[in-house]
């Protein structure tokens, strides 16, 4: 049974039975109703060659329905469940073999789209899967270095026989055909859907739907469409079947995404293995099941015998009179040398190097150290150049830029990995950089994805917010007796003419504006009982302003004259006078005279009295 049914898949049969028993057979080993997501680490704000969103008709489907190739996977997968899926060029089976420049377009693709829709979950072996049903994956990897298949792809005039009846809608710019429209490239867009989804994803500066690069980024945000999750069979489902309206589709395409799952290989441009078996195929065994009539098949005329060459017959001889047949003489043949065929070489084919793999080095285009205070964007960003072994640029290349080290900068949309593509001049920088609030120095390191060239290192340093001027609000002394607090206090940072938030300014209490060290006695700042700190760190509001509220500076117990000297990043300096005074003395309240003593006279004694009685 095994080898009857690996004979009907090999034919290209797509019966609803046998499709079924091929994913069955690939998909073993998968859950039933979801398709785990490839891990990624790519992130940014910006897609490589991210455009329009634009929701996809329900009604019609990316393809126009046209024919595509039916031949299915075989049963052997070409790796085992877990192994790598990124193996060494030319090994393993191959119908396992992706060619090295269309490889490298549904990589960058998922990476891209994963980027700005993570929620889609679009894994590569998907464009895979239909790049091989719709072209054979480019028909075999034909393009140049750029990605543009050697000659445009073209699918059947969309006429309404055996197809989707579409008008012309491009006046043949797209697929040369004024009177109807037709599928074109190798992920087959009908021009009227390439209008809405079309990218230029190797910054070409257009959208061609004949370069597998424009092509499978286009084909990746169409799948997307409509807030799909492709890990969820039934989201999965729906995204193939709008790119083609046929369950054998469908069936078709999860089949090579399975088998592409278990593994594949890299092979060189042009050599990938090509499909037989179209959907339009009307040879016995070959029809899909559909009741839609199908074009007759181009028929060869019969071949005509050749007439034979070579001498004219011998004339025949004459009778004589004698009755006796004269002699004949045999005419003399003259001898023949065979033609003597040159030697012929088979020709030499040089196997596409991928665009990763030509770059030698890359070479820095911000030179120096890249600098930011807390907050705040960078304002240069890294950025490389992709140079081959001549120094020329590669355009196409994937450009990984990473930020490592102790910080908290980010690129823009919090990432700390971006994947960003070469343009035409070979050149690729990072998104904006933002410094957190963390202050020192980081590394962005810059590296080929997928290639051998050294990495290119940047380092980025972190400065605090400055401000280059400090002025008291409201005056510029303060007062307080000894033992009591000062009054607020407001501090206005500006930098440039601007108000300067989260500036951290410091504050020290000095005895001299000439020569200002920390005072030893004297005023200090509140803090927990029985300390005198007489140096603190403030940072600026919203506004610009750092407050001191009453009582938060106390006068301390020693009369003189003192200052706060403020200073901040970027040269802001300012001085407020403290004065400390002693409390004035209250006055003792004023005692009452003393009453005088009782006098007494003469007569009044008790003698006097005495020594008078007798002589009364």
């Amino acid at each position: 049974m095994a080898a009857t049914l690996g004979r009907r898949l090999r034919k290209g049969a797509t019966s609803g039975a046998v499709v079924a028993a091929a994913v069955a057979a690939l998909a073993a080993s998968q859950a039933p109703d979801t398709t785990p997501p490839p891990a990624d680490n790519a992130g940014g704000d910006r897609a490589i060659g991210a455009g329009d969103t634009a929701t996809p008709s329900g009604d019609d489907s990316a393809t126009g329905d046209s024919p595509y190739y039916t031949e299915l996977p075989p049963l052997n997968t070409p790796n085992k469940p877990g192994a790598s899926i990124n193996l060494p060029v030319i090994t393993g089976p191959a119908e396992a073999g992706i060619p090295a420049s269309v490889l490298s377009a549904y990589k960058r693709a998922e990476a891209s789209i994963r980027s700005t829709d993570p929620a889609c979950n679009l894994p590569w072996q998907l464009l895979a899967g239909i790049g091989k049903v719709e072209s054979g994956q480019a028909r075999g990897g034909l393009v140049d270095a750029n990605g543009t298949t050697a000659t445009p792809i073209l699918g059947p005039a969309l006429n309404g026989v055996g197809f989707a009846n579409i008008s012309d809608t491009d006046h043949g710019a797209y697929d040369g055909d004024k009177v109807h429209d037709r599928a074109v490239g190798p992920m087959q867009f009908i021009p009227s859907t390439w209008a809405t989804w079309g990218q230029d994803a190797n910054s070409d500066g257009k959208k061609d739907p004949n370069n597998i690069y424009d092509a499978a980024q286009a084909a990746g945000l169409y799948l997307c469409a409509n807030d799909r999750n492709l890990a969820v069979k039934a989201d999965l489902d729906r995204a193939v079947l709008s790119y083609n309206r046929s369950t054998e589709y469908l069936n078709t395409v999860l089949s090579w995404f399975e088998y592409y799952k278990r593994g594949t290989h890299q092979v060189p441009d042009g050599t990938g293995v090509l499909p037989v078996d179209r959907s339009d195929d009307r040879r016995p065994g070959n029809r899909p099941s559909t009741d839609t009539p199908f074009p007759p098949l181009p028929t060869t005329p019969a071949p005509t015998a050749p007439t034979p060459t070579g001498p004219p017959p011998a004339p025949k001889p004459e009778p004589s009179g004698t009755g006796v047949p004269p002699k004949t003489t045999r005419p003399t043949v003259p001898p023949t040398t065979p033609p003597t065929t040159p030697p012929t070489t088979p020709p030499t084919t040089t196997p596409t190097v991928p665009p990763a793999l030509k770059v030698t080095r890359l070479a820095p285009v911000a030179t120096g150290t890249l600098t930011a205070t807390t907050g705040n964007a960078f304002a240069r960003v890294p950025g490389v150049a992709a140079l081959d072994a001549s120094g020329a640029p590669v355009t196409g290349v994937l450009i990984s830029f990473e930020i490592s080290g102790t910080t908290d900068a980010r690129f823009a949309g919090g990432a700390t990995t971006v994947t960003v593509a070469t343009g035409s001049a070979g050149i690729a920088s990072s998104p904006a950089l933002r410094a957190g609030e963390k202050t020192g120095s980081f590394t962005v390191r810059a590296t080929v994805v997928s290639g051998t060239a050294p990495a290119a290192q940047f380092t980025a340093t972190v400065t605090p917010r400055e401000a280059d001027t400090l002025a008291p609000v409201g005056g510029e002394a303060l007062s307080a007796t000894t033992g009591t607090g000062f009054t607020q206090l407001q501090v206005k940072a500006t930098d440039k003419g601007v108000l300067a938030p989260g500036v951290l300014v410091t504050g020290i209490v000095v005895t001299s504006k000439t020569d200002p060290q920390q005072s030893a006695e004297g005023p200090y700042f509140k803090g927990e009982a029985g300390t005198t700190a007489r140096t603190r760190t403030f940072e600026t509001d919203a506004n610009g302003l750092i407050t001191l509220a009453a009582g938060d500076l106390l006068a301390g117990d020693k009369v003189g004259t003192y200052y706060l000297y403020l200073t901040a990043p970027g040269g802001g300096t300012t001085f407020v006078e403290l004065t400390v005074t002693a409390p004035t003395p209250t006055p003792e309240p004023s005692s009452p005279a003393p009453s005088p003593e009782p006098t007494t006279s003469a007569s009044d004694s008790p003698e006097s009295t005495a020594s008078a009685s007798p002589s009364a």
